[in-house]
């Protein structure tokens, strides 16, 4: 199993857990965000910028389902979420599944993975996503 976009998060080494997300912490005032990027801190300037691994739990923030989408490549229905991560950052992805029935906000969630296609090497892809914490 390879992931879509290892470059945002990584897969789990032991079965059962969480993908883990790929963020940073500012070295100088300790702001923590998503995803990893070096052009310097949001809060405060520095580049001070070190990796960090998001824990993939958070709540429920906001949620839209999509029913009509421009780019053919994302075919909807589809559920948008914003998930306030226990870490701090607010992640903004896509619901496991669609819901027609919308979640409540501060519904405790946690990132899975959802089939995503095959690699050019035939090896399956899966692609991060947000789920409600059962």
């Amino acid at each position: 199993m390879q992931a879509l976009k290892p470059e945002l998060y990584a897969l789990p080494e032991v079965g059962g857990e969480p993908p883990m997300l790929k963020g940073g912490r500012c070295g100088r005032c300790g702001y923590t965000f998503f995803p990893m990027q070096a052009y310097g801190c949001e809060r405060c300037g520095s580049t001070e910028l070190a990796p960090v691994s998001l824990v993939g739990h958070g709540r429920l923030v906001a949620s839209a389902r999509v029913l009509l989408h421009a780019r053919p490549e994302r075919q909807p229905p589809f559920v948008v979420v914003a998930v306030r991560l226990d870490d701090g950052p607010m992640v903004r992805t896509l619901l496991a599944q669609d819901t027609e029935e919308p979640l409540p906000v501060d519904t405790p969630m946690a990132t899975c993975t959802v089939a995503a296609g095959q690699s050019e090497s035939g090896e399956p892809l899966v692609d991060l996503r947000f789920a409600p914490e059962h």
